[in-house]
């Protein structure tokens, strides 16, 4: 999005606020300082690492600058070829704290990736170590002990196989060139592929599953639809305690598929349920359960994909994610396709 309201609106009220200060000290303030008061919102955007707003808001305020106080004032005829360089040095300063900006986020990033994968891989891979090794040192376990530990195996497994697959999604859907592997879905049967990956018991006790007996087949890419739901599964099992319930419906509205995915908790902050889908975010509330922070980013970048829309909001006493998916294709094209 070329603007985004956490960065332009801040942008714009220190532009309005430093005109104004600029116009009420005028007469004691000479042109020179004028411009370089210019450049505070020039800073504030250019720390976002955004070329093009960058190049906005420097050209909004050489606008100004020339406009109110550069003499033949309100107009925007320049006299001096001095003037005229303002435009470049903002420009330029301006462009050069984007590229740090930039470079420290890359920098972050890559830290943040680190950590995730150091962390999120260690943690399951010592639960499966630490398994295999009793079953291989105590030959006298109990079969249900036994069963216990290859069920810890399998779940942490599973956990590296989710992170794996959304770090390897992640790089895939950066692709700004990506063609997405259409064909015939039936989302019953994803869903049905993606519980697979969870604890058998945890399903049977807190999921309720309502699916419209009309669904049609879904023309959409496979793997990245069944990794929407691994995720938004393994977000709601996550934040879920054993008394909580979670409710899925998938159900046809006319022109589109709508998918839902409810589960009982405390409800998100505004600032919370603005951000869920940063990359790597993690609520500060909850920083107890484990999770890279990139599935519901994934969730997102697989919706907006399929040129469908996310969003998450709390309703009665738990969070809802709501997903729209446009039917861009419809099953009787499946019948003249094989004509």
């Amino acid at each position: 999005m070329f603007l985004d309201s956490r960065y332009t609106l801040p942008t714009f009220v220190t532009l309005a606020f430093v005109t104004s200060i600029c116009l009420l000290f005028y007469d004691s303030l000479e042109l020179i300082n004028i411009a370089l008061i210019h450049f505070i919102p020039i800073i504030v955007i250019a720390l976002e690492g955004n070329y093009a707003r960058t190049t906005l808001v420097a050209s909004l305020s050489v606008l100004l600058f020339n406009y109110l106080y550069v003499p033949p004032v309100f107009t925007f005829n320049v006299y001096d070829i001095i003037h005229v360089w303002t435009f470049g040095i903002f420009l330029f300063f301006g462009y050069v704290i984007t590229w740090q900006a930039k470079k420290i986020k890359r920098n972050e990033m890559k830290e943040i990736l680190l950590n995730t994968i150091s962390h999120d891989l260690k943690t399951p891979l010592s639960s499966i170590l630490g398994s295999i090794t009793l079953l291989l040192e105590d030959q006298k376990l109990s079969p249900e002990t036994q069963r216990t530990l290859l069920n810890d195996i399998k779940n942490s497994s599973d956990k590296m196989n989710r992170l794996i697959n959304n770090l390897l999604d992640n790089a895939r859907l950066k692709d700004k060139k990506l063609e997405l592997k259409m064909e015939w879905c039936d989302l019953e049967d994803l869903l049905g592929v993606a519980l697979k990956d969870f604890d058998d018991a945890h399903i049977k006790r807190s999921l309720h599953i309502f699916i419209d007996p009309t669904l049609p087949l879904y023309w959409g890419d496979y793997n990245l639809l069944g990794r929407l739901f691994a995720n938004l599964l393994d977000n709601a099992f996550k934040y879920s305690n054993q008394n909580k319930q979670i409710y899925i419906k998938l159900k046809q509205e006319d022109d589109r598929i709508r998918i839902l995915f409810f589960n009982e908790s405390n409800p998100l902050n505004e600032r919370t349920l603005e951000t869920i889908f940063d990359k790597f975010y993690r609520a500060e509330d909850n920083q107890e359960i484990s999770g890279s922070g990139i599935g519901l980013f994934i969730c997102q970048s697989i919706v907006q994909a399929h040129r469908g829309e996310i969003r998450a909001y709390n309703k009665d006493n738990g969070i809802c994610f709501e997903i729209t998916l446009p039917i861009l294709k419809y099953p009787t094209q499946l019948h003249n396709e094989a004509e």
